[in-house]
Order: C-alpha cells, then sequence, then structure tokens
C-alpha cells in the first residue's frame, strides 16, 4: 500500500514499528564478539601417504604445508627425507608413509608441521580435506594400542573409514630411530 491510498499510512507506520527492534537487533549482533558453535566434534586432516587413507588430529598439528622445499641430507634412515624452514627453523622432514612402514613413491607434496618439540615435520602425498565430524564418528583406542603402533583411532566416514595417526607415537618412534630420547635435544 500507498501512503497516498486511505490507511496507507498506518500500515507504513505499523510496519516500521515492526521492522524496528529486528532492524536494531541485527545492527548489534555484529558488535558482539563471534559465539562458539557449540560442540565443534572432531577435527582432522583426510591425507594419503603411501597410497593409504589416513587422518590426523588438526589440534595435533602447528601447520600445513604444500610444496615446501625439502633439502635432501646423506644417512642411514630412507624415512628421513631432509630438512626444511618452517618460520625460521630448520627442521628435519621424515616421510611418514615410510615411518609407518609402507612402500614409498614420488615426492610427497605435503608437509604438516607436527605440534610439540622438538620441531618435526611429517610428508605425505594428498590432503583430501578437513574433516569436521560428530564426535560419535570417532572410535578412540584404549590404552593398550600395541596392536595399532602408529594408530590412535578410526575416522568413520560414509562409504569409508580412516586409520587417525598418533602424531605422539609417530614422533617416539622417530626418536627411537635416530637414538634421542623423547623430548630431548642433542647438544
Amino acid at each position: 500500500m500507498s501512503p497516498d491510498r486511505p490507511g496507507g499510512a498506518d500500515v507504513a507506520e505499523r510496519l516500521a514499528d515492526r521492522l524496528a527492534p529486528l532492524r536494531a537487533s541485527f545492527d548489534l549482533s555484529f558488535m558482539e564478539p563471534p559465539r562458539p558453535a557449540g560442540d565443534s566434534g572432531a577435527h582432522l586432516l583426510a591425507i594419503r601417504s603411501g597410497g593409504r587413507p589416513y587422518a590426523l588430529w588438526v589440534a595435533d598439528t602447528a601447520g600445513l604445508f604444500t610444496d615446501r622445499p625439502v633439502t635432501a641430507l646423506p644417512g642411514p634412515l630412507p624415512a628421513l627425507l631432509g630438512v626444511a624452514t618452517f618460520r625460521g627453523a630448520v627442521v628435519p622432514v621424515y616421510e611418514l608413509a615410510a615411518v609407518l612402514g609402507h612402500p614409498t613413491g614420488g615426492v610427497p607434496r605435503w608437509l604438516v608441521l607436527v605440534a610439540g618439540t622438538p620441531a618435526l615435520a611429517l610428508a605425505f602425498d594428498a590432503l583430501d580435506g578437513h574433516l569436521r565430524l560428530p564426535p560419535e564418528a570417532v572410535v578412540r583406542y584404549g590404552e593398550d594400542t600395541s596392536s595399532h603402533q602408529w594408530m590412535n583411532g578410526m575416522a568413520r566416514l560414509p562409504g569409508r573409514t580412516l586409520g587417525v595417526v598418533d602424531l605422539a607415537a609417530v614422533r617416539a618412534s622417530i626418536h627411537t630411530m635416530t637414538a634421542h630420547l623423547e623430548g630431548s635435544r642433542r647438544r
């Protein structure tokens, strides 16, 4: 209705009165800090290494990089690809498939910086994406993981299941291979 028609001004005024609180609420919503989304579920990275699919806990990572130059180092460990620089630090890079005992092929494109010290990066072939799963879609293994040396759970997806790599166990395995004590540094 138009204000020129009889009763049009009343309708426009009532509509403006109804819209004013909605407009104010909308405007105020931009002034408030973002609210947590509630139960955010399990955040994982779906990856492939050595032709096999895996998942990594996002919380166990400190960075994700692609096509980062790795300087090769000679040595007796086939899993050690070399070193790369991350945020000004020189970090050893290991091929995840080799650490897990799987065949490797080609040069891995992706590097994940593992959270914790000493600094450590793992190379893998492909990033399939970020997964945000409901908590019930991830089964965590118990303390007795002798049959799952480098895995700490399974992520159930429609049509497939991914083993969740225990990055702390991978770090411990690498330190054992290199004769380091867990969390210590050579001087």
